[in-house]
């Protein structure tokens, strides 16, 4: 005979309806990390100590080991791009009003931009502060601004607040990340409001990119909003994008001596493009698998479960954080080049130098510039400190997936950008050059291989 507690229900029924009011108040606490959820455990945004690029300068700073040189003209902006390792001909210059300086912004006040695979950096001619954005493994993206003023141990000042105003919007679900517009730009630099604004990544079809940027280079009749200033509001949508798409030179526009070189490279941009969203997305995938597997762990706590209790909901939530950084990382959607792509600068031969290289010479980073950017399709960030520093459950995931695409189990339409020759190259690429990639997982590669 089944005995009934004093309210009426069986123990086991009444069970039941803790476990489901418990994962109705989960289910409740799902979907995008944002607003105060960055404060909350594990994450606590403001409260973590950065691990990162700017993070490490700043204590060899401190320690006596590294003095920044202060140059009269540009200020610190020399010596912190040689003390960070990002190469000048990163340069890209911006002239829309839609950042921290704007009052200092414009077509004849360009802002320059340069960057590596770890950290982004913001230069303003006689501007206050330099802006930086470095990555953090365990905190995605995270803020500094430097004084452009003399000073014996200059300080780098973490900022989140003003930065996550754009940097942490609906527009980025919510998470500190980059946010690259192309807008229509007036005379002076500002947006016109009335006009359509663009997010742009490597998807962005080629029309709607870099409006209110300066760009230098060749794309054929790939025609872009480069260059493009509007002169006529009234007549926004009948913007000819031929005559500013293709410049060498950018003198006609602004003095080109107020910054490091004279250019703002059109595969510069296209790097970049790539480069920041992977990062919002290796952000997203790190925050949103903490957040679930912390969740999980306050879930078996309250209802007394075991420490290897697994929830569907918490591995849906793991596959919803996974797939979008999956499919970024093999190029999915990307907009494939109808001509070829030429850049000014150096920053073509630069970039893929820095490797790393399998014995036949081959590197993730190695530029196509005729079909597609690169000439194989899988992210070189996979190589970041960002992406090794995934929680494990997320990493499974991931190189699961990876090898499930790369063997040609996976033979979904969305993957299908990526040819046979393609799939064998980033394996022994990968297996040649990735020495972090799991055990389980390079067998598993391995034995792709050899099938």
């Amino acid at each position: 005979m089944t005995s009934i507690h004093p309210n009426g229900l069986a123990p086991r029924s009444l069970r039941a309806i803790q476990l489901g009011a418990c994962l109705l108040i989960l289910a409740a606490s799902l979907g995008s990390l944002q607003g105060d959820d960055l404060e909350a455990e594990p994450i606590r945004y403001s409260e973590s100590t950065p691990r990162n690029l700017i993070s490490r300068l700043q204590e060899r700073i401190n320690a006596g080991t590294l003095t920044l040189s202060y140059d009269p003209q540009r200020g610190y902006l020399p010596s912190v791009l040689k003390a960070l390792g990002v190469d000048p001909s990163s340069q890209m210059l911006v002239f829309s009003k839609t950042s921290l300086q704007r009052h200092r912004i414009g077509p004849k006040t360009p802002r320059a931009l340069y960057f590596n695979d770890e950290v982004y950096v913001g230069y303003c001619h006689q501007g206050d502060v330099m802006e930086f954005s470095a990555v953090d493994p365990m905190l995605g993206t995270v803020f500094y601004t430097l004084d452009q003023q003399d000073q014996p141990k200059p300080v780098f000042r973490r900022q989140w607040d003003s930065c996550l105003i754009c940097h942490g919007s609906s527009a980025l679900q919510g998470y500190p990340g980059h946010l690259v517009r192309s807008v229509y730009p007036d005379s002076q630099g500002h947006p016109i409001l009335s006009t359509a604004t663009f997010r742009t990544d490597q998807s962005s079809p080629w029309k709607q990119r870099w409006g209110g940027w300066y760009v230098t280079g060749t794309s054929g009749q790939q025609w872009h909003m480069g260059n493009l200033i509007v002169e006529d509001k009234r007549r926004v949508d009948a913007s000819d994008l031929k005559p500013s798409s293709h410049r060498a030179k950018l003198d006609e526009f602004f003095d080109v001596r107020q910054h490091l070189t004279p250019q703002s490279d059109v595969v510069a941009l296209m790097v970049f493009e790539h480069q920041t969203e992977m990062h919002n997305r290796l952000t997203r995938a790190n925050l949103q698998t903490r957040r679930a597997l912390h969740e999980a762990s306050e879930l078996r706590r309250e209802l007394k479960l075991p420490a290897h209790h697994e929830f569907e909901s918490t591995n849906s939530r793991l596959r919803a954080a996974g797939e979008p950084l999956v499919k970024y990382l093999f190029f999915v959607k990307e907009t494939p080049l109808g001509e070829p792509i030429q850049g000014t600068s150096a920053f073509a031969r630069h970039f893929p130098a820095a490797g790393p290289r399998d014995d036949l010479g081959r590197s993730l980073r190695d530029l196509d510039l005729q079909r597609r950017l690169f000439k194989y399709p899988c992210s070189y960030l996979i190589y970041s400190e960002a992406f090794d520093a995934l929680p494990e459950p997320m990493l499974d995931y991931v190189y699961r997936r990876m090898n499930e695409i790369l063997s040609g189990q996976d033979r979904s339409p969305e993957f299908a950008h990526l040819s046979p020759p393609d799939r064998r190259a980033i394996l022994e690429i990968l297996l040649a050059t990735k020495r972090t990639i799991p055990p389980v997982w390079r067998k598993a590669m391995e034995a792709t291989l050899r099938q």
